[in-house]
């Protein structure tokens, strides 16, 4: 977070172009599980993105990890920043609109400086800090709203479901941090997702059975973006992007996922979104552009 850069024009065009990647991804799930149950559909997207990073490591000629405490890494980063928040949001979007899943996953980063806050001595929570992530939490209980205190329904439970998947997103970051920083990214990423295939394959059969390939023309194209282009392509110019901007200015691509995703889901969904939620999505960009530091707050009046 404390890395500042400032963004070309090379740079600001990538990390749009990663925003609409990601805002697409949730209408290419919703299109998928139409089909495909949730563990074969995450199977589906771990698998294909791991062989695809794994050909541009080889093509790359990167050293490759070979001891087992690092694969045992993989194994848990793999099962926080893929099988359960893969998973969970997935699930979700049987209840609630793609649109409402990408709004609560901007919370990724709120619970990322509180988990880093916890972990890392140099991630101490500063007058700033405290006052973008009260704001973007602020803007997630606008989003639920007060009836959610009164009952779980399937709804709300979905809306929860998405923002523990956030907080196993900002759990995995701690992780990666710590078991997998001295490893090139390429690796890490190819490394996380056939960790998750390892867990999943288990899983998917017990639960799924084996997985269905004779498939729908359009289940495939949704397959193909969400794993090839939205996972694999997209783990590739996340990286890109991070190196020219930084990592502050790379959070602003959270605030591009969301319309990307809304507009996706009301013109071939037919979704619309309750009043609330573009309230609550405005709190959490305030949120997030004060911890970006593009909304300077003031020492004294902090």
């Amino acid at each position: 977070m404390s890395e500042q850069k400032t963004l070309s024009g090379r740079a600001t065009a990538e990390l749009v172009l990663l925003g609409l990647i990601w805002g697409g991804s949730f209408l290419s799930v919703h299109i998928a599980l139409r089909e495909l149950p949730v563990l074969t559909l995450v199977l589906h997207r771990t698998g294909w993105a791991a062989l695809a990073l794994w050909m541009v490591v080889l093509a790359l000629r990167l050293p490759l990890p070979r001891d087992l405490r690092t694969w045992g890494a993989f194994l848990v980063m793999g099962l926080a920043n893929n099988v359960i928040p893969f998973g969970l949001q997935a699930w979700a979007q049987h209840s609630i609109e793609s649109g409402l899943v990408s709004i609560l996953n901007a919370t990724t980063a709120m619970f990322g400086i509180i988990v880093a806050a916890i972990v890392f001595p140099d991630e101490r929570l500063s007058a700033r800090k405290l006052i973008g992530v009260g704001t973007g939490f602020a803007g997630v209980l606008t989003i639920v709203g007060p009836a959610a205190l009164a009952g779980l329904d399937p709804r709300n439970v979905a809306q929860l479901a998405v923002l523990v998947s956030t907080l196993s997103y900002a759990l995995a970051g701690a992780w990666a941090r710590k078991q997998l920083g001295h490893l090139h990214p390429m690796i890490a990423a190819a490394g996380m997702l056939t960790g998750s295939t390892l867990l999943l394959l288990p899983a998917v059969l017990i639960v799924d059975g084996p997985p269905i390939l004779n498939l729908q023309p359009v289940t495939w194209m949704a397959i193909a973006h969400y794993a090839l282009i939205a996972t694999a392509g997209a783990y590739l110019l996340y990286y890109r992007v991070l190196g020219m901007a930084g990592s502050g200015n790379l959070m602003l691509v959270t605030l591009l996922v969301p319309p990307v995703a809304i507009a996706l889901g009301a013109v071939w969904l037919n979704e619309a979104l309750h009043p609330r939620a573009y309230g609550g999505f405005a709190l959490l960009a305030l949120g997030l552009l004060i911890l970006n530091g593009t909304i300077r707050i003031p020492a004294r009046r902090a």
